[in-house]
């Protein structure tokens, strides 16, 4: 389908300081989102006790993780609710509600009294906390990814759509080093009594922050067209029987993609650790040099696309996840130079940034406006829920069992099946659903 038909009226095109301060304040929101997301993993050993006064660290811990899994699991509900809403109302209100809903649950936690002053209510109130803030982030994705990819210009719209990724690394690092800061100039007592409680409450105000910004976010040009046409409201149903190739397409392209970024980022600092035999400190300061690494290839990657097209980013993701998997994690698991470590961790981010680099704005352009944040964002969480989520405790699970080696066939093969979807679809780029702004 072509971007344009003779019949549909031509929406008006931004100007270029407009479309760059639309895309700026897209991209800050989602680094804040998924600040405040990750800031409850970086800080969890200090706030544990406070909610689940068990007698051991152990048995805090797993309930204050139960706490984050409900989370996680209300990742898809929140991307279907989302959805339908940004695609009804528009990927600015969208937007505006993704944020608000996580500034409630930040204040929610850095405001709630402790298990010694309201009993089981400490406990309920961080559960409804998280409970909104995964509805947050299920829908933060499609929205962003939507608004990013349909406010960039054709031309540059694979690079500008990069920066969904760009920003979600950095919200990442950033609690990282909060977590750092916070522990050079706070006691252990501080911040074990109160220090806790300082990143989620400036998670509230960044949030505060990035509503007003987003309040003065331009409407995209799709979602306008779309608003004055015809088309069918969004919907579950809708989707599914509408577009259920390019939903099980999305959820296919994922699948090995999301499972490669948790396993190359989010695991590897567990896997350095507990099979390579590295110091915490040293498998952090690996991690965090290659996350940052990471981030930026993202643009690279994106605009690399824009030229030659987004099937071969992706066909070389799962070509080279194919292949090198196996042997990036069973050398790394006998290394113990750390210089050699950070360059086989950079290498498997190199080869997965083929997907994450263009991944939301695939996806954008599989779609038509009308269906277009949902068809995004349901399928992705329902994958992302499914394998990315899944991936620590499904390598834990091989390394538990004496075979840690399962953990390296089950990534390999997830990318391959990636791999036989990206040569079989369309190439996006230029056969984008995607009205030109």
């Amino acid at each position: 389908m072509a971007e344009t038909t003779a019949s549909s009226p031509v929406p008006s095109t931004p100007g270029t300081a407009e479309r760059l301060r639309s895309i700026i304040g897209g991209s800050i929101g989602n680094m804040v989102e998924w600040f405040d997301w990750y800031v409850y993993a970086a800080f969890t050993l200090y706030f544990a006790p406070h909610f689940f006064p068990a007698e051991d660290r152990t048995a805090q811990l797993l309930g204050a993780a139960a706490v984050f899994a409900v989370g996680f699991l209300m990742r898809p509900i929140g991307a279907w609710v989302m959805g339908v809403y940004a695609d009804r109302h528009g990927r600015k209100a969208g937007l505006t509600l993704s944020v608000t809903l996580m500034c409630t649950g930040s204040l929610i936690i850095a405001l709630t009294p402790d298990y010694a002053a309201i009993g089981l209510g400490a406990p309920l109130l961080l559960l409804i906390a998280r409970l909104l803030q995964g509805l947050s982030v299920g829908g933060e994705y499609g929205a962003s990814a939507t608004y990013l990819s349909e406010m960039a210009g054709r031309e540059s719209r694979g690079f500008w759509s990069s920066f969904q990724y760009v920003t979600l690394i950095s919200g990442q690092l950033l609690a990282i080093l909060l977590l750092i800061a916070l522990q050079a100039v706070l006691s252990e007592a501080q911040l074990d009594a109160w220090g806790w409680r300082i990143p989620f409450a400036l998670g509230a105000v960044l949030a505060l922050v990035v509503f007003r910004i987003r309040r003065g976010l331009a409407e995209t040009a799709s979602y306008a067209e779309a608003k004055a046409s015809a088309a069918p409201r969004s919907g579950l149903l809708l989707l599914f029987r509408e577009h259920p190739r390019e939903a099980l397409l999305v959820m296919a392209l994922t699948a090995g993609g999301t499972l490669a970024f948790y396993a190359y980022s989010i695991y590897m600092q567990k896997f350095l650790v507990n099979t390579s035999g590295f110091s915490r400190e040293t498998a952090s300061t690996i991690n965090a040099v290659t996350l940052t690494g990471f981030m930026l290839l993202q643009p690279v990657a994106g605009a690399l696309s824009d030229r030659i097209g987004r099937k071969p980013l992706m066909i070389g993701f799962g070509l080279a996840g194919t292949l090198c998997t196996w042997p990036i994690f069973s050398t790394l698991a006998t290394t113990r130079d750390p210089l050699v470590a950070g360059v086989l961790v950079m290498a498997a981010l190199v080869i997965v940034t083929g997907y994450t680099a263009i991944n939301a704005v695939v996806k954008a352009e599989l779609f038509p406006a009308h269906v277009r944040a949902l068809g995004v964002a349901l399928p992705y969480a329902l994958a992302n829920t499914l394998f990315g989520g899944t991936a620590e405790y499904v390598a834990l699970r091989f390394k538990q069992s004496g075979w840690e080696q399962g953990f390296y066939a089950y990534v390999t093969a997830m990318c391959a099946l990636s791999l036989a979807t990206y040569l079989g679809m369309r190439e996006t780029r230029d056969e984008s659903l995607i009205r030109e702004p």
